[in-house]
């Protein structure tokens, strides 16, 4: 089968009255509310490191520039709920079998991902891999946790139904290899599904100047990312990737974002005001490391200033793309 993208939906529609964002209870969005709590293991082989007023994991420390604390862990949560609304509940779309026996979720996060495919495939195995031990110890009883990094050899096991991977493509430095130990560890006609937001503030009709700070602050990240060997918006085309690790029946469906409570559909409203409190969240995350290498701290808190005010500006209809790329193991 031929490799296609399918074309985003149609541009969002505006509403062009003032959105209350306070039409969302807090309850809707908050992520004690959204999975058990991803309370640390505390056994004492899982070390924290802390740099810049933020804590990250120990082992491979500085693999991953991202931190793994408490508020690092709420915007996984809140990603996975924005997921959740703009999927209809999907936690994926790739056509794999209806009973699968063995199940894979790459840099798992706080695991919330995991928790749910577990809880609704009860007879499969679940396996959740990250550098970060930062998953809850209450899970369900066909699931388990690894702390390992993925780019090393793979050491999670064989016959796998499904590999599931999610907002970490840009943190690869050997995507390629990553996929194709998956590829090899999976069971014939099996499938992977990774799932990447684009990284970029777009905008249809012009509301937002390509100039703009929020433009800028996605530009800038793409270059403070890449002084780490790494894409931060590989997720817009991993075809070749996929491809090259032998997956065949590549495709790609995509889905706006909205950046914000702009839209005219309260569910849109919704998802976009979840989009919005994790990028203001990314702010910070970025700065305490990844923007230290193209930036003085003096210079990001000014940058982010701007930032911010343009991310709360009604008038920008700001929107990123969700890409759900799927590949399936030959036969």
């Amino acid at each position: 089968m031929a490799t296609e993208i399918q074309d985003p939906i149609e541009p969002i529609t505006v509403d062009h009255h003032s959105a209350d964002e306070n039409e969302f209870e807090t309850s809707d969005f908050d992520s004690a509310t959204l999975s058990s709590s991803s309370t640390s293991l505390n056994t004492s082989i899982y070390q924290h490191a802390f740099e810049n007023g933020r804590r990250y994991h120990q082992y491979r420390h500085g693999t991953y520039p991202i931190p793994n604390d408490d508020a690092e862990q709420n915007r996984d949560d809140m990603k996975h709920a924005m997921m959740l609304e703009l999927t209809n509940g999907n936690l994926f779309f790739s056509p794999i079998k209806d009973n699968p026996q063995k199940i894979i979720d790459l840099a798992t996060g706080t695991g919330i991902w995991a928790i749910d495919i577990a809880d609704k495939f009860p007879s499969a195995s679940v396996v959740g891999v990250d550098l970060s031990p930062i998953q809850p110890s209450w899970v369900p009883p066909n699931l388990k946790f690894l702390v390992d990094d993925i780019e090393d050899e793979w050491m999670h096991g064989d016959d796998f139904d499904f590999v599931h991977m999610r907002c970490i493509s840009p943190w690869l430095k050997d995507e390629v290899k990553v996929l194709r130990q998956a590829h090899d560890h999976m069971k014939p006609g099996a499938w992977i599904e990774i799932q990447e937001l684009d990284a970029r503030a777009n905008c249809d009709d012009d509301s937002l100047p390509k100039d703009a700070p929020l433009v800028k602050f996605f530009d800038t990240a793409a270059t403070a990312v890449a002084s780490f060997g790494m894409k931060f918006r590989a997720g817009e085309n991993l075809r070749e990737p996929l491809e090259k690790a032998g997956f065949v029946n590549v495709s790609c469906k995509v889905l706006k974002v909205p950046i914000g409570t702009w839209a005219k559909d309260k569910k849109l409203r919704l998802i976009g005001l979840y989009l919005k409190t994790a990028v203001s969240d990314m702010f910070g995350a970025m700065a305490a490391k990844p923007l230290r290498k193209v930036m003085e701290p003096e210079e990001i808190e000014l940058f982010l200033v701007d930032a911010r005010k343009d991310l709360n500006n009604m008038n920008y209809h700001a929107y990123e793309n969700y890409y759900f790329w799927m590949g399936q193991k030959p036969e």
